[in-house]
């Protein structure tokens, strides 16, 4: 990372952060690729912490960090620096400036999330979704929500935000789904129509279908979790099961987030395994998460059951 990469860096980040959002946004998604020499960097702000992440080491660490540093100090918005290194075993991360936040408290379309602040790889609200996540809280009224690999329950809280009966949250992690219920608390939603089940998807079928039927099924699975899913190979073991598990006319937000596939590999995918429920539209992705490659990011797509 030159000089004129570090410049780059400053001029696309140092203006948004004269006048920053008043909610938590993505600033420099590198990883679109539209900016050579930052693929491997993401900045994010989380209302008063700016937080970077390397998906590469960079030539030079630390005139990065400097740079860093130096556009912080001019802008005083901001609180903390926060420098995480994707591309290290566990990304470490280490706090460049201002006091450590652990925990810190963000907001999105009004709807308030609980993160961690360097302490593992993901701060537990998955920033490029937020259009997913408003298509949910739009489609939700008087629903039954299933929500298959919860993680920290965002989709959840904008369902019950949008007016959802009930939702059904399942990952295998029980630490986020632990976040999840602190999530529905901040916004303070009624706790009796929200279930948290820390299962394995492929053992539950039973207890998913006794909860069910549903009206709105999401899945938004990991790539890969070792010992559990790998996308490619087990999706489809998924996709089968939804038309027996939805009420009529019944719909599926259905994501995925590997740039190697693209969006018509799952709607083959449905079309091959579950037949019975029909493509419908692709949500978007918000405008600073653009990419070189518009298959390269987030995929979301709705299906409606016939």
């Amino acid at each position: 990372m030159n000089h004129a990469v570090l410049d780059l860096f400053d001029a696309l980040v140092s203006p948004q952060l004269a006048d920053p959002p008043a909610e938590t946004r993505r600033l420099l998604h590198g990883r679109g690729r539209r900016w050579p020499g930052l693929e491997q960097v993401s900045v994010d702000w989380l209302e008063g912490v700016l937080a970077i992440s390397l998906f590469r080491a960079p030539s030079d660490l630390t005139a990065f960090s400097q740079r860093c540093l130096e556009i912080a100090a001019r802008q005083p918005l901001v609180e903390a620096v926060l420098l995480q290194l994707r591309y290290l075993p566990g990304a470490p991360s280490q706090w460049l400036a201002g006091e450590p936040r652990p925990e810190a408290v963000v907001h999105e379309q009004g709807m308030r999330y609980q993160l961690s602040l360097g302490q593992a790889q993901n701060s537990g609200l998955f920033l490029d979704m937020r259009l997913g996540r408003q298509w949910v809280r739009e489609n939700s009224n008087g629903a039954r929500v299933l929500n298959l690999f919860a993680y920290t329950c965002a989709f959840s809280v904008c369902a019950i935000a949008g007016g959802a009966e009930a939702v059904v949250n399942l990952d295998m992690a029980r630490g986020p789904l632990a976040r999840g219920r602190e999530n529905h608390r901040l916004n303070g939603h009624d706790l009796s129509r929200v279930s948290f089940l820390g299962h394995e998807l492929f053992r539950s079928w039973g207890k998913l279908t006794r909860l069910g039927p549903y009206d709105l099924i999401i899945i938004d699975p990991p790539t890969f979790q070792k010992g559990s899913f790998v996308l490619g190979q087990d999706y489809e073991r998924i996709l089968r099961r939804l038309p027996t598990l939805l009420n009529p006319g019944g719909r599926v937000l259905a994501c995925m987030n590997d740039p190697a596939l693209h969006s018509h590999y799952l709607v083959q995918c449905m079309a091959e395994h579950a037949p019975q429920l029909r493509f419908v539209e692709r949500i978007g992705n918000p405008r600073e998460f653009a990419d070189s490659d518009p298959e390269g990011g987030l995929k979301v797509l709705s299906f409606c059951l016939a």
